[in-house]
């Protein structure tokens, strides 16, 4: 028994040493991916995974890791695994506000971003319902505050915090419906389960165009045109949300901030490739997806950002379990 162990031992470490002599990637790399599939950021890092793992030579598998707050269920599967640059996790800007919700204890500078883009959030129905113009929208939650539901995806997700700010901004209050992905909150909007969605024009792109979700107003300042077709900006008739929006959307995927930075090197190349393929710039101009290819300190100081700038607006919500000072997050 003793020599077992004893050869087992050897066997280990000659592995070990043969494993870091050989050229990285020289295994399949793995994508936990924090949200549902079918939504904006599963979109976007298949997508810009695959054109990845042509230039790195090995396969890319995306797994849907959902639950939690913030994504924090996946955020925690990420960094579980070893900072050996074959675990990359697939995140947007609303995980930064994992840590101010309680589900998750660490601040997102454990990570290094690496940001593929983002698209505006707006308000959209189906077809049949009874509100044509967000004004008519409002004025029907005042009378009967939280008669309406409204979906999105999960807590802490910056379509529940643009929803959030909607109400702040309008005076209204929603029953917010939360789902695991952008594109749970669509189905559910499209089969009357709720009222009216709250996700990105990126998301709902394929469903306006079908005439499955019609849009009633954009959460940004100003109106967008859609096709020919001009959204209008909810800031028109409520001038109230500037102090509370917009809220920008930046999705991507981030690894391990101690894993070696020659593997991050040539993910960094391998991820400026992909950003430059025929499919990810199609993808970009097809679903109103502004593509943005930021990485190492420009990503992460986005990032640092967004923690400071969500966390605390969740805070001055009354939406936040964890005051962020406590977190060392400045406002």
């Amino acid at each position: 028994m003793k020599r077992i162990v004893t050869l087992l031992v050897i066997l280990t470490v000659a592995l070990g040493a043969v494993s870091a002599q050989m050229k990285y990637p020289f295994r399949d790399i793995t994508n936990v991916l924090v949200w549902g599939a079918g939504g904006g950021t599963d979109l976007a890092n298949r997508l810009v995974m695959a054109e990845m793992a042509k230039e790195l030579k090995v396969n890319i598998n995306v797994n849907n890791v959902t639950g939690g707050v913030g994504g924090s269920v996946g955020l925690f599967e990420g960094y579980s695994r070893p900072a050996d640059g074959y675990t990359l996790v697939g995140l947007s800007e609303s995980c930064v506000t994992a840590a101010v919700q309680g589900g998750f204890n660490k601040k997102m500078n454990v990570w290094d971003f690496f940001i593929i883009g983002g698209s505006p959030d707006l308000i959209s129905v189906t077809p049949s319902a009874p509100f044509k113009t967000v004004t008519d929208l409002v004025e029907a939650v005042k009378k009967n505050p939280r008669s309406v539901r409204a979906g999105a995806s999960a807590a802490g997700s910056i379509h529940h915090l643009n929803l959030l700010a909607f109400e702040k901004g309008s005076g209204t209050k929603f029953n917010f419906i939360p789902y695991d992905s952008s594109a749970a909150s669509q189905n559910a909007a499209m089969t009357g389960e709720v009222s009216l969605v709250i996700t990105s024009v990126q998301e709902q792109a394929e469903l306006i165009k079908a005439g499955r979700l019609r849009p009633l107003a954009m959460l940004i300042p100003t109106d967008f045109d859609f096709k020919g077709t001009m959204i209008p900006s909810a800031f028109t008739s409520y001038p109230g949300l500037a102090q509370y929006l917009p809220l920008e959307q930046q999705i991507g995927f981030a690894i391990r901030k101690d894993a070696p930075e020659a593997v991050k090197e040539q993910l960094q190349a391998a991820f400026k490739k992909a950003m430059n393929a025929e499919p990810v710039k199609k993808f970009g101009a097809d679903r109103y997806f502004t593509l943005k290819g930021y990485v190492g300190k420009e990503a992460n100081d986005i990032f640092d950002k967004l923690e400071s700038v969500f966390s605390w607006t969740l805070w001055d919500l009354g939406a936040a379990k964890i005051d962020p000072a406590t977190l060392g997050i400045p406002r």
